[in-house]
């Protein structure tokens, strides 16, 4: 099990030191960066940061330290308390950027530079650092000052409009994504900064806006309209293929669902495969043993073939759970794969093997609990989280007083002015 007093192993990052402004909108770039073994000090207000009273919370009581969504992507960091609306606060956050070689936030536009603490000044005393400012929209154009939750970001970025069915509305995705891609952007970004910064020896500001972070997942879909003047439509369980043809790719089986595309062509064998297993068990007629998957392509396939095979198909795999349906796909080079819930995940077999997750005491004596591993494995270093997500404040006298200077009785004065 590994704590907050456990030595913190050597990672590709470890040199560096990165102070964490960023709310929900941005809170995954420096759990990121903490992974990759970053030391990340989260700067929060005395009421601390307001991703710790988002749900769900443990054994569901709320409260600071017991918010399911904080353990997640806090775990690695340490925690500073500082109230930036009063001058002492500010000026200790501009003593720890002195030293730091990232600033990473997602404050309205404009609002640091208000205190005092934007990027011009931060430039003054630390020419190096990087800046990563992460908002809904980006710092300029018409839509900077506007709030941005995650259900007004997935549907101005587009993406709310390809998911759901196609006969009903627009739906998001249920887990918030809207902050979590622009905080992988800001991550990025701030890999690339640094990259431009052993180059020139001079940091920047990175202006990341989610809209754009979210667009950009949409693959080819805005190609669709550039190039076709026609929109891509939602299709829920199905797949439109050329000629409006659509075929199912999700489908429900015994206490659960897999994914499955009828494949032609080049593909058509594990489709054919499919057929014979069908049909030992069967489930087929003549009409589905009279066709040759890898005779048929695309183009000549029928929306009447596609609807009559769909009832076979659905058919059989009503008969068999997830795991048989995969098990006999990998014995037959079908390309078929189970929809994993989040308890298939933290049991499946490839993930132990890797052990992929680690087990972490929780804050305040809450227990233990197995977290998410590192996003990459390298040869070299380990990635991923090295330490529980942090209390409030747990590391005041550890910076405050360890490292910038401030007295023990100092701190008490802090503390008494409310500054931490």
């Amino acid at each position: 099990m590994t704590d907050a007093g456990d030595d913190r192993e050597p990672g590709m990052l470890s040199p560096y030191r990165v102070i964490d402004l960023a709310d929900e909108m941005g809170i995954l770039a420096g759990k990121i960066l903490a992974d990759l073994g970053a030391d990340v000090v989260a700067v929060e207000p005395p009421g601390g940061n307001a991703v710790r009273r988002m749900g769900p919370f443990h054994e569901g009581c709320p409260g600071v330290e017991r918010s399911l969504v904080w353990w997640a992507y806090a775990a690695g960091k340490r925690s500073v308390t500082l109230d930036l609306s009063k001058s002492d606060g500010r000026g200790l956050l501009m003593q720890m950027a002195a030293n730091a070689d990232f600033l990473m936030e997602s404050y309205p536009p404009g609002y640091l530079d208000g205190l005092g603490l934007g990027h011009e000044a931060l430039h003054e005393v630390n020419p190096g650092l990087v800046m990563v400012s992460m908002t809904p929209f980006g710092q300029d154009g018409p839509y900077a000052g506007y709030l941005g939750s995650d259900l007004v970001g997935m549907a101005v970025g587009g993406f709310a409009n390809l998911t759901g069915d196609r006969d009903r509305p627009p739906v998001r995705v249920s887990e918030p994504q809207f902050g979590r891609h622009a905080g992988a952007s800001g991550a990025a970004a701030a890999m690339i900064a640094l990259s431009y910064r052993a180059l020139t020896g001079q940091g920047q500001h990175v202006d990341v806006s989610g809209q754009e972070a979210v667009a950009r997942t949409l693959s080819h879909a805005p190609a669709f309209w550039s190039l076709a003047g026609t929109n891509l439509h939602r299709q829920g369980t199905y797949r439109e293929s050329a000629g409006g043809r659509r075929s199912r790719v999700t489908w429900p089986c015994k206490g659960g669902h897999v994914n499955l595309s009828l494949g032609a062509g080049p593909l058509g064998a594990g489709t054919n495969a499919l057929m014979r297993w069908m049909d030992d068990e069967g489930f087929a007629d003549d009409y589905v043993r009279s066709v040759d998957w890898s005779e048929l392509d695309f183009a000549t396939i029928t929306q009447e073939l596609l609807d009559r095979v769909a009832v076979f198909v659905d058919r059989f795999f009503m008969e068999h759970t997830k795991e048989e349906l995969y098990d006999g796909a990998v014995a037959r080079r079908i390309l078929l794969f189970p929809v994993s819930r989040p308890s298939d995940i933290v049991a499946a077999p490839q993930l132990e093997a890797r052990g992929f997750f680690t087990e972490m005491d929780l804050p305040a004596g809450s227990g233990v609990a197995a977290f998410p591993g590192g996003f990459i494995r390298s040869s070299e270093t380990i990635v991923g989280p090295k330490r529980r997500a942090p209390t409030l404040g747990e590391h005041n006298a550890e910076i405050l007083v360890g490292e910038l200077g401030v007295t023990d009785e100092g701190l008490v004065a802090l503390r008494q002015g409310g500054v931490i």
